[in-house]
């Protein structure tokens, strides 16, 4: 079943960028046309069975008392074929950013989880911590949505992925993006540009001489100006990055005639691959005119990057308190919601400050200056 799952899956860079410009945001497409291009759409079948929900998350919804129920909440994936974890023999998440809507308003919510945060994989038979974006490689989908809802309180039992050559090919589409650059970021895009135009294909032209200001990117160098972590902030800038680009990218598709949506979609849904039925995105597409993209923010809220975690390797972001942080997300994702964690995160949560002696923040605030 593994096997055929892999044989099927997209090798991505961003999951939610395209869901979110196809689905959610309105004024892309009509029904009818969107109707007869799903065929396009990849839909491997999910072993829900392998998909693990906290129990006290799963007894609040079944005896109807959690306001969970009034949200719709996805995971979304991108996944960098270039990102092979060797010792697993999977691949990493490039990208895992959590979508929460609201059912009554429609407002849509993306957080950001960072990839190098150290958590729980949810295995159910043992106790495993690395890094977030270590849990698809470990089991694909499945296990990388059961240590979302293992390590945050949720209930999410949906995801997508999208190709790497659909970002690129949206944004030529919509004739590039205005990008305003320091000197290291025209520096390292240049850099990651060379990967980007040979795995997708397409062209590019660099940029030199290398001065800060305002540049016209095409799709290679914006894909790229999104990858870039090797800067001041490191991955809390890059995922700002990322939702910049997808910021810019949805208000240029909103500006579109249907003729250049059209195009867009008939290059885009052969790459999308999802868990989502025909039924359900036919649903979330009816409505895409109410849907509005909200506030954006990441994932630990306050933490430490220590310079080393005792027994692990390597470079690591540590909550400073995965119960107060946990608390803070439903915050942001469920504003409504009178929220308790559960003994599974406060158990993890403990864990971590054992392992790492990183504590919770004492500021009162407990606001990253990544945020």
């Amino acid at each position: 079943m593994a096997g055929k799952r892999r044989s099927k899956k997209k090798k991505v860079l961003f999951a939610v960028e395209i869901l979110v410009l196809l689905v959610f945001i309105g004024g892309l497409y009509v029904y009818g046309q969107l109707n007869t291009k799903l065929d396009k759409i990849q839909q491997p079948v999910l072993d829900e069975s392998k998909i693990k929900v906290n129990q006290e998350v799963q007894d609040s919804i079944n005896s109807e008392t959690s306001t969970l129920t009034g949200y719709t909440t996805y995971a979304l994936f991108g996944i960098d074929h270039r990102d092979k974890n060797t010792a697993l023999g999977g691949e990493n998440s490039d990208t895992i950013i959590i979508a929460s809507v609201n059912n009554d308003t429609k407002d849509v919510k993306l957080a950001s989880v960072y990839r190098d945060t150290l958590l729980n994989m949810g295995f159910s038979d043992k106790e495993t911590y690395s890094k977030a974006n270590a849990a698809y490689a470990y089991g694909e989908a499945e296990q990388a949505i059961t240590m979302l809802n293992t390590n945050l309180d949720l209930n999410i039992s949906d995801y997508a992925t999208v190709n790497f050559n659909a970002l690129t090919t949206i944004i030529d589409d919509l004739g590039g993006l205005d990008m305003d650059m320091s000197y290291a970021e025209i520096v390292h895009m240049n850099n990651y540009c060379v990967e980007t135009s040979k795995v997708t294909g397409k062209k590019y032209k660099k940029i030199e001489p290398a001065v800060a200001g305002t540049y016209k990117l095409n799709g290679v160098q914006a894909v790229s100006y999104a990858r870039i972590r090797y800067t001041a902030g490191g991955d809390y800038k890059r995922t700002e990055r990322q939702r910049l680009v997808l910021e810019k990218t949805a208000n240029k598709l909103k500006k579109q005639n249907l003729a250049t949506i059209n195009k867009i979609i008939d290059k885009v849904m052969p790459e999308v691959s999802t868990s989502f039925s025909t039924k359900e995105i036919l649903a979330l597409a009816s409505g895409a005119f109410d849907f509005e993209l909200g506030k954006t923010s990441g994932f630990p809220f306050d933490l430490e990057t220590p310079d080393s975690v005792p027994g692990y390797s390597g470079s690591y972001v540590i909550p400073k308190g995965l119960e107060e942080n946990v608390i803070k997300l439903h915050e942001f994702l469920f504003p409504d919601e009178d929220y308790t964690p559960t003994e599974t995160v406060t158990n993890i949560s403990d864990t971590l400050i054992n392992m790492t002696n990183v504590y919770p923040s004492t500021t009162g605030s407990g606001t990253s200056q990544y945020e």
